[in-house]
């Protein structure tokens, strides 16, 4: 869980440095063009991205031999936001940048990143092979402004021997019936002299609230991206949902210290040792367990909604072109050719032949590129994967045709920030749900109308 102080503290850096770009402090704030005859050559620099495995090295192998006469330069490890748009604002941005795709919307309503339109056209990137999710979250004002690349889904997780000893099932834990995964809760739940020893159900927040209240029919924001919906009853409900489960283990501290002393990337994960009953998570987590506890006593399963309907709240980065950079031809086709069909089967073809040689599974690969996927599970999943990884892999695929993700807009962070805070409020016995939920919804209405305003008047 991230420190409110700190958190707050980001968000205005990130706010005050947004601000400069806005004003455009030495930068002539021109769209590059984007043709398909210009040359491809000269000095490609590149921020965010790192070739750290095999699915961001075969990519990048293949888009430098494709690109032969550029000269590529990397500022590797994760964007530094606040050097970037400092870059940008200078007017020595990089050629290219990898941001996580819910800072798109504010990059683009500052003048930070440019519209891709003429990028598409002139590569003849084919968004239709994207996620549909994946592509909201770049598309802001009508036009798209960053090239997803990857999808993040949320999975249930479980161990299933608990589940058996409480006398329930995965489906008890999957959100579709929360009057189940109440009781489910209380049924896991353990204490050894006054401490937590198995954690029941964690709901996971701050992160998660997204998908509770969507599986609730209400997203935080409105489709237009203009509206803050932190008040809705159905956001309430889902946060004091989940409040509850902690509150019944004891309280949300007590289930993070507990959560946080886990060897969670080895043998002793929580999941595997019985320590906990169920979570959702990330699907890459998956992999993990199959690394380090490959006989684990688990079980998976689709996050649902009340309707029993699976849902998943995507993530993932995207490739944007910086306002003013000097080489963006090269820019482009290299976004094209590291998202491209071709390049993700290359490199999903090297991870399954790694997993062979260390003798664990290859669960799959989830690009955002939808042709990519359905390749990648066709071809190179194994049908006959033994359970429980066959549930992962079917839970995994089945989230991924069932996304959602909250429409790009001005005031991305700001508005972020407002909603991870109020739950860290209620987390941390500061405020009741209703009142934060209602601070927020004023800070978050603030700062979308302020952003908005000043993007209305460019």
């Amino acid at each position: 869980m991230a420190h409110p102080t700190r958190v707050g503290t980001a968000a205005l850096a990130f706010s005050l440095v947004l601000a400069g770009c806005a004003q455009g402090t030495g930068s002539n704030g021109e769209t590059p063009e984007f043709s398909p005859d210009a040359p491809l050559e000269g000095e490609l620099s590149i921020m965010g991205f790192g070739t750290g495995d095999e699915i961001g090295q075969v990519r990048y192998d293949r888009a430098v031999a494709a690109l032969g006469d550029v000269d590529f330069s990397l500022s590797e490890g994760a964007l530094d936001i606040q050097a970037f748009l400092s870059a940008v604002a200078s007017g020595n941005p990089p050629d290219l940048v990898y941001a996580s795709r819910d800072l798109i919307g504010s990059f683009a309503s500052r003048g930070a990143v440019v519209p891709l339109d003429q990028c598409v056209e002139a590569e003849g990137i084919d968004v239709d092979a994207f996620d549909q999710a994946a592509v909201d979250q770049v598309t802001f004002a009508g036009s798209l402004y960053g090239v997803p690349e990857f999808n993040t889904v949320q999975v249930v997780m479980a161990n299933a021997d608990l589940l058996s000893a409480a006398g329930i099932t995965v489906d008890d834990v999957d959100g579709s019936d929360r009057a189940a995964a109440t009781a489910a809760n209380d049924a896991l739940t353990r204490q050894d002299g006054g401490r937590l020893s198995v954690i029941g159900v964690d709901p996971k927040l701050p992160e998660f609230l997204p998908l509770w209240s969507h599986a609730l029919g209400t997203d935080l924001i409105s489709a237009d991206g203009r509206t803050a919906q932190l008040d809705d009853p159905a956001v309430l409900e889902a946060l004091e949902w989940a409040i509850d489960l902690y509150d019944a283990q004891g309280g949300f501290s007590g289930v993070k210290s507990y959560r946080d002393s886990a060897d969670a990337f080895g043998a002793g994960n929580q999941l595997a040792t019985g320590a906990l009953g169920a979570m959702p998570m990330e699907h890459w987590y998956v992999n993990v367990l199959n690394e380090s506890s490959p006989d684990a006593p688990l079980t998976f399963s689709t996050v649902k909604d009340a309707e029993g309907e699976p849902i998943a709240y995507a993530g993932g980065s995207a490739w944007a072109v910086p306002t003013d950079a000097e080489n963006p031809a090269a820019a482009c086709a290299f976004a094209r050719l590291m998202t491209e069909t071709d390049a993700w089967t290359e490199a999903a073809q090297a991870r399954a032949d790694a997993r062979a040689e260390s003798g664990t599974l290859f669960t799959g690969l989830l690009t955002g590129n939808t042709e990519a996927d359905q390749l990648i599970r066709d071809e190179l999943v194994p049908a006959d994967a033994p359970a429980p990884w066959s549930e992962a892999i079917e839970a995994t695929y089945e989230a991924n045709e069932h996304t959602f993700s909250l429409p790009a807009n001005p005031a991305d962070n700001a508005f972020k920030t407002a909603w991870q805070d109020a739950v860290n409020r209620v987390l941390n016995g500061q405020q009741e749900p209703a009142e934060a939920l209602a601070q927020a919804q004023t800070e978050a209405q603030a700062a979308l109308d302020d952003a908005w305003a000043t993007w209305d008047e460019r």
